[in-house]
């Protein structure tokens, strides 16, 4: 994780982790363990890894991320997509910033006239919806989707996209 993106990463995470307590989804106990957890992988440079959401969910086994994404389909009347199925346009593709996509477990996959389409595993941080907003400068559709379905999708895309200037490649 390159040092510009580092700070937005570790936002991203605290707002999320704040938000899942906040909605009484996970103990306050539970997150301040998850976030010790994430400081030592983030320090690992392993951007799979570093996500509170999965040290929640699959390491401490706390929460599911389905009920998360069931909860933000629920109260927040977000969709769902699944990246594996999407033909994603070249347009996009071109001006992707992996590091940022990292950092906000988000990839923006479509534009639609003035509409951006995002899915992202972190609809509940209110900094990743911040930081796209800014990013993309027009109105976003936000779609739920899996830490997995992020990761693969910029695992397998990340070789081949063109460098965002200032934007790191995506380890294999």
């Amino acid at each position: 994780m390159s040092k510009e993106h580092r700070p937005l990463l570790m936002r991203a995470n605290r707002l999320l982790g704040a938000s899942l307590v906040e909605r009484n989804l996970v103990k306050i106990e539970d997150l301040e363990t998850a976030n010790g957890k994430l400081i030592e992988i983030v320090a690992t440079d392993q951007p799979r890894q570093s996500t509170i959401l999965g040290i929640l969910s699959y390491d401490m086994k706390v929460i599911k991320e389905d009920e998360v994404l069931h909860h933000v389909v629920e109260t927040d009347g977000v969709g769902l997509v699944d990246l594996r199925d999407y033909d994603v346009p070249e347009d996009m593709k071109k001006t992707l910033d992996v590091g940022a996509c990292w950092a906000t477990w988000s990839v923006p996959f479509d534009h639609e006239e003035e509409f951006y389409f995002v899915a992202t595993a972190y609809y509940l941080s209110p900094a990743v919806r911040i930081f796209w907003e800014k990013q993309l400068g027009g109105p976003i559709l936000w779609f739920g989707t899996t830490l997995e379905a992020v990761a693969d999708y910029l695992e397998k895309h990340a070789a081949t996209l063109p460098p965002v200037a200032g934007a790191p490649v995506a380890p294999k």
